[in-house]
């Protein structure tokens, strides 16, 4: 079985490579993937899946019976980000958006998700192609929004299960800036919580010329970006993990006025729920504290909106052993990795599973960087030669038919060989 595979998958290559630069050059971000999803759910289709579209906004769910057996569930996250490409690709994203709040932004596909979706797609096809040899029924998600840390949960909300059956496995994958033919499959905590955070500080406008007769929210956000620091480095102990970004400060628009509100963008990564409100707390007291020091009154107070958020992601030990073990006959045991620490990153693709929170995990890391480029950057004393969320994060082209290969092989372990 694992000779065909590969053999369908080195024929579906070209295509498959052409549907990867195509999204790429299209990026969406999260709650938009109209044309991605479009995308997914003619090809899905067109394979004989029964499909449904737009739940929790833009999410696809496809669904593939093919006799008695497990029920296999399969997610790919289809949105970008607002980052400026800087591949230099020449199939590289150019596109820029405008935003809810009338803000205009770059974006691109720079940490893989565009690789998820043809991965899921190239897999599609493997198991219309081979149902002699498989038994179950597939069932594949198109995602929205993981990025927000919010679609799954949409998905969800929108009446995910009155779609789809529940499933006996949950498998799904994300690239890593590691060489091509290596992947991760481990058991265990995996990835931290996190939540997103809007904070937005009041004050009283004014003239650039006549501070004194304002209350200055820029000087409040620019004085909480350095007060939130002190949380993690002076409330929390030093062997808990805690991480607290502001991704944006948003405030004004002329150089001589002082704005009447301030906008941060925050983002937490955790493990343990007591640190998670460690933060929180944290947050509240510092940006109350400080408005109150300006002269702000109660009803004045900075507003503090939770924008989205996930709990650690934690992988089945023996759901994922068990790829692990199949990969490993696959690949070689040698290119797959089975200890590795927790990573710092966050995902939502774990609150798919709604009200079956018993369903178990196996959640994939695989790698997606040239072996050459990856071994100069080692050599170089870097840990990767990119990381995700950069400018120039980049799949390299051969990933594309290995981690189509990843997630059929993957596939067909679980849903088991026909009777």
């Amino acid at each position: 079985m694992t000779d065909r595979v590969d053999s369908l998958v080195d024929a579906d290559t070209p295509r498959l490579t052409e549907v990867f630069k195509d999204i790429h050059r299209n990026p969406e971000l999260g709650f938009t993937e109209v044309r991605t999803a479009r995308i997914a759910a003619q090809a899905l289709t067109d394979l004989g899946f029964t499909v449904t579209t737009g739940i929790g906004g833009t999410g696809v769910a496809a669904i593939l019976e093919n006799g008695p057996g497990a029920t296999v569930m399969y997610r790919a996250d289809m949105d970008a980000l607002a980052v400026a490409e800087a591949t230099g690709l020449d199939y590289a994203s150019t596109k820029r958006v405008t935003r809810d709040d009338g803000t205009e932004t770059p974006t691109a596909h720079v940490c893989g998700h565009d690789a998820h979706t043809t991965w899921m797609l190239g897999m599609a096809k493997v198991l219309a192609q081979t149902t002699d040899a498989w038994s179950g029924t597939a069932v594949l998600i198109g995602q929205p929004a993981e990025e927000l840390i919010a679609g799954a949960r949409a998905m969800v909300d929108d009446g995910l299960y009155d779609f789809i059956p529940k499933p006996d496995h949950f498998l799904a994958m994300h690239t890593a800036p590691v060489p091509v033919g290596m992947l991760a499959a481990v058991g265990g905590e995996r990835m931290a919580g996190t939540d997103q955070l809007d904070i937005v500080f009041r004050g009283v406008g004014g003239h650039g010329s006549m501070p004194h007769l304002a209350k200055d929210p820029v000087l409040m956000a620019a004085l909480a970006v350095v007060e939130f620091q002190s949380i993690v480095s002076r409330t929390i102990a030093p062997n808990d993990t805690a991480v607290l970004t502001v991704g944006a400060i948003q405030a004004g628009a002329s150089y001589n006025v002082i704005p009447d509100r301030a906008l941060l963008k925050v983002n937490l990564r955790w493990f343990q729920p007591h640190v998670r409100e460690q933060l929180l707390t944290g947050i509240k007291t510092i940006s109350e504290g400080i408005a109150r020091s300006y002269g702000m009154p109660e009803d004045r107070l900075p507003v503090i909106t939770m924008r989205g958020g996930s709990t650690p992601l934690v992988n089945d030990a023996g759901l994922t052993d068990r790829v692990a073990a199949a990969l490993g006959g696959v690949l070689g045991t040698d290119n797959v990795v089975t200890q590795l620490p927790p990573l710092g990153g966050s995902e939502d693709c774990h609150l798919l599973k709604g009200p079956h929170t018993d369903v178990p995990l196996a959640y994939l890391f695989v790698g997606v960087a040239d072996p050459e480029v990856y071994a100069q950057a080692a050599a170089a004393g870097k840990l990767f030669p990119y990381a995700p969320h950069s400018p120039d994060y980049v799949v390299d082209l051969a990933a594309i038919p290995f981690g189509t290969k990843v997630a059929s092989h993957a596939m067909l372990e679980l849903l088991g060989a026909a009777g």
